[in-house]
């Protein structure tokens, strides 16, 4: 099929080129992989200090700090893994879902950890919510920046995929009027 107009050819070269770049987010990944890492650590320092400061704990307290780090656990793999698939894959739906659970989940119980005074804050309990929050808040940015990019990409593909198809059912009815059908 030839094109007779050159801003036609530029236009599709231009959208070629675009859908064939990578949008996957180098700095996201790295924090991904720097968080699935400390995870661990930080997992075994707060059970060590929930362990330690048990026995002094209101009762309250006791049942919302071990049901947060339940919930934190379980909320983190899944949220790993959302943001590994999402990010590497170029996938909207996965990396949305991580986006989603960081800001509405995992930040505010971090948040809760490191400034609620009575659960009796200690400094390693409060150092490692800090890397974690700063983590945590780096993570919400780049995977908004990179799910607004990868969002714009597909919309370019979206739109070149319409353009193609109206130029082949122009070529086709251009085809059929020559009597070359």
């Amino acid at each position: 099929m030839a094109f007779d107009h050159p801003q036609v050819c530029s236009f599709l070269i231009l959208f070629i080129f675009q859908a064939m770049k990578l949008f996957s987010s180098l700095p996201l990944q790295m924090s991904l992989y720097f968080n699935a890492f400390f995870f661990p650590c930080w997992w075994l320092s707060e059970v060590v200090m929930l362990q330690l400061k048990y026995p002094v704990l209101q009762d309250y307290y006791k049942f919302i700090l071990i049901t947060i780090l339940i919930v934190m656990t379980i909320i983190e793999i899944i949220r790993l893994y959302l943001g590994y698939t999402g990010n590497l894959q170029e996938k909207v739906p996965e990396l949305a879902g991580f986006w989603l659970l960081t800001l509405l989940l995992q930040l505010p119980l971090v948040l809760f950890l490191l400034f609620n005074e009575g659960i009796l804050i200690q400094p390693l309990e409060r150092s490692v919510h800090i890397v974690l929050a700063l983590f945590l808040i780096f993570q919400v940015l780049s995977a908004f920046f990179a799910l607004r990019l990868m969002v714009r990409q597909l919309e370019g593909r979206f739109h070149l995929q319409q353009f193609d198809a109206c130029l082949s059912l122009c070529a086709f009815g251009r085809r059929r009027r020559s009597g070359g059908v």
